[in-house]
């Protein structure tokens, strides 16, 4: 062909700007405790105010606690939570007794909000079956998801169940880490809740690593909010270290997905301080102290403390109260949680179906059998 050709689409500038849209993460105070959007603040009295302080308190003293036990041996697996507050307890102060839950490990203290007790949460952690008795209780919610990303579609299936159910005012909530993104669940679930405009919201808990695996590593894509756009799902990404923005991005988002808008999917933009799990690894061998440090400067406790020490609702004494009646009420739980009957076959059998088949009813009355003896 002579001469240079015409492009007939300009493919750089679109993957240019693809991400432009979601670049600017939504923010209500900065990470020195400024108030950059008065009129968004303006819409929290200071009784809200002092309870999202005393959630975030709360979960940092469970962490705290819950960390202590697992090295005392008292528990198996747990993922800590330690920087992710603002981000976990800000989209749980937003959920509604109705909403259906759908968490992954890393979001016992947002199952706990939503119903369920430290104790059953501490039993979770020793794979006790009692451990999900919250359903007796009416609490909305699966237990912690293992499989990455597969909470995803069982939400979008919830959520199609409450559109087909004629529930009103009842979204159906699922959480992931920036890792389950690049999972195929992801897709499919939030596909699926698109094509049916089902009631879900989608959060991306975006701390950084899928384990080891930086998240620029995992996906070329700038931003995991715009994963949403070609499922047709609207997508924010949120300060996530600033509990006021991730609880108003949060109610939002699920405004507009129970008014019958379809699912929408929110990044969090937040910060695992410490490993992943109590399972052993090692984060200093995957991150640098330089790269940690500007993430410990944005600590979401200190941000928010501030501003409500300036307006003189917090004090030091105050959160020190706080967090030792806390760490006594999580050794309760602890106690309780020890106590629970020795688990037997026959009970995980039992628990299998709710109307047991006729081949699992022979392996309880088996196990029944020699249990008794």
């Amino acid at each position: 062909m002579a001469g240079k050709s015409k492009h007939i689409v300009d493919l750089a500038s679109i993957k240019s700007t693809m991400s432009d849209p979601y670049k600017k993460p939504v923010q209500v105070i900065d990470e020195n405790g400024k108030i950059v959007d008065k009129e968004l603040f303006d819409q929290f009295s200071d009784d809200q105010l002092v309870d999202l302080m005393e959630k975030m308190v709360w979960e940092r003293a469970l962490h705290e606690q819950t960390m202590n036990f697992s090295r005392q041996g008292r528990l198996g697996f747990y993922a800590p939570t330690y920087g992710e507050e603002a981000s976990e307890m800000g989209i749980a102060s937003a959920m509604q007794k109705q909403d259906y839950l759908f968490p992954a490990y890393r979001d016992l203290p947002q199952l706990i909000q939503h119903g369920a007790t430290v104790e059953q949460g501490f039993l979770w952690s020793k794979g006790h079956y009692l451990a999900n008795k919250y359903h007796a209780d009416g609490v909305r919610a699966m237990f912690p998801q293992i499989i990455i990303g597969a909470q995803y579609v069982q939400a979008a299936g919830a959520a199609l169940g409450i559109k087909k159910n004629g529930e009103e005012n009842t979204v159906s909530y699922a959480f992931t880490g920036d890792g389950g993104t690049s999972q195929g669940d992801f897709y499919e679930g939030i596909n699926f809740a698109s094509a049916f405009q089902a009631p879900a919201v989608f959060f991306v808990q975006n701390n950084g690593y899928a384990i080891s695996v930086p998240r620029h590593k995992q996906t070329a894509a700038e931003t995991l909010a715009q994963k949403g756009v070609a499922s047709g799902v609207p997508g924010v990404q949120v300060d996530g270290m600033d509990i006021l923005a991730t609880y108003l991005v949060a109610k939002e988002a699920r405004e507009f997905a129970s008014a019958g808008n379809g699912p929408v999917l929110v990044e969090t933009l937040t910060y695992r301080f410490g490993a992943h799990s109590s399972a052993g690894d090692d984060p200093s061998r995957y991150r640098t102290k330089e790269e940690e440090k500007p993430w410990f400067d944005r600590d979401p406790l200190i941000r928010l403390r501030k501003v409500l020490t300036e307006k003189k609702l917090w004090d030091q004494e105050k959160e020190d109260k706080l967090v030792e009646q806390y760490k006594s009420d999580f050794k309760e739980a602890m106690k309780n949680a020890e106590s629970a009957p020795q688990q037997k076959v026959s009970d995980f059998l039992k628990t299998t179906f709710e109307v047991p088949t006729p081949n699992v009813q022979r392996d309880i009355e088996k196990f029944e059998a020699k249990e008794s003896k």
